[in-house]
C-alpha cells in the first residue's frame, strides 16, 4: 500500500499585495501539513484563520507566495490532479433552471464521463442524498438545504479519490448534518481521503480521524481526536447498574476528589433522530423522506 501522503504542504504562505504590490495581509503563514491516505482530516479555525485560502491553494485555484503544496505529489493545477478530486465549496453554485439529473450530468460531462456512468451514479446519488422526490424539480425552487445535498452529489460525480468538503452541513437540519456524517465516513470506508473544513466543531469531533486549528493564518495545533481532547486530569468511570452500595463505596473511595455522579447523557442530535424517526414511523436506520 502506497503510504505518501495525499496532500502535502512545505512552509507554505499566501500575502495579498495591493494596487502597488504591497503586502496587504497575509492570508496563510509557513503551514507544514500532511494528509494521508483513507483519513477524515478537520482543518478548523475562527473566520480568517486561513482555512479557504488553504483550500484554494490546494486546488490550484491560488498560487502560493512562498513554499509549496503537493496533492497526489504533483502540482495542484495538474489537470490529472483535478480528476481526482470532488469539491463541495462554502457556498453552493448551481444553475437554477436545470434539474438535479441534469445538473449531475453537465458535471460529469465536465469529468469526460461517459452517459451510461453519469445515469448510473447520479441514481445512486441523488438516492444517498435524499433527493429522489425533487430530482425533476428547477433548482431555482431548492430551499438552501436541498441545494447543499445537490451539491454534495456533484463533489462526487466523478468518484474522486479526494473530497474536499467546506462547510458541508450549512443549511441543513440535524437530520441532513447527521446523514451528511454518515456519508464521509461512508467514504473513508471506500478508501477515500476526506479534508473537512467546519464551524460546527462536533460534526467535526465525530468524524475526523486528525485535526489542524488555524488562527491568523498560522497552524496552532495538529493531532489526533483523541490527543488534542484527552485531560488526563480527569477519570471517567462507567458501571453498569451500580446500585447504591457501588456508588457509596466510590463516593468513599474518591473522597474529596469526586466531582460528580450522574447518569450518562445522550447526545443531542442522537436523541433528535430518534424522537422524529418515530413521529414518521420509521427505525432509526431508515431514510427519512426528501427534503420539502
Amino acid at each position: 500500500m502506497n503510504d505518501a501522503p495525499i496532500l502535502r504542504t512545505v512552509g507554505l504562505g499566501k500575502r495579498y499585495a495591493d494596487f502597488w504590490g504591497r503586502a496587504r495581509v497575509t492570508a496563510l503563514a509557513d503551514l507544514n501539513l500532511e494528509v494521508r491516505p483513507g483519513e477524515v482530516f478537520g482543518l478548523l479555525g475562527p473566520n480568517g484563520s486561513g482555512k479557504t485560502t488553504t483550500i484554494k491553494l490546494l486546488l490550484g485555484l491560488l498560487r502560493p507566495s512562498t513554499g509549496d503544496a503537493f496533492v497526489f505529489g504533483r502540482d495542484p493545477s495538474d489537470r490529472e490532479v483535478k480528476r481526482r478530486i470532488g469539491y463541495l465549496p462554502e457556498e453552493t453554485y448551481l444553475y437554477r433552471f436545470l434539474n438535479a439529473d441534469e445538473t449531475l450530468a453537465f458535471f460529469g460531462r465536465i469529468f469526460g464521463l461517459e452517459a451510461t456512468v453519469i445515469r448510473e451514479r447520479s441514481e445512486k446519488l441523488i438516492q444517498r442524498v435524499g433527493l429522489a422526490q425533487a430530482r425533476r424539480r428547477r433548482l431555482g425552487e431548492y430551499s438552501k438545504g436541498m441545494a447543499r445535498r445537490l451539491g454534495l452529489a456533484q463533489a462526487l460525480i466523478n468518484d474522486p479519490d479526494l473530497v474536499i468538503l467546506d462547510e458541508p452541513t450549512s443549511g441543513l437540519d440535524p437530520i441532513g448534518s447527521a446523514e451528511v456524517k454518515e456519508l464521509i465516513v461512508e467514504l473513508k470506508r471506500a478508501g477515500k481521503t476526506v479534508l473537512l473544513c467546519s464551524h460546527l466543531l462536533a460534526d467535526v469531533e465525530d468524524v475526523c480521524d486528525r485535526i489542524a486549528v488555524l488562527h491568523q493564518g498560522k497552524l496552532l495545533e495538529c493531532g489526533t481526536v483523541e490527543e488534542l481532547l484527552r485531560d488526563d486530569r480527569r477519570v471517567m468511570v462507567e458501571l453498569e447498574e451500580p446500585g447504591e452500595a457501588v456508588l457509596a463505596g466510590v463516593r468513599a473511595a474518591a473522597g474529596d476528589r469526586l466531582r460528580s455522579i450522574a447518569p450518562p447523557r445522550e447526545r443531542l442530535e442522537a436523541r433528535f433522530r430518534r424522537i422524529i424517526a418515530a413521529a414518521d414511523g420509521r427505525g432509526p436506520g431508515q431514510p427519512p423522506a426528501s427534503e420539502a
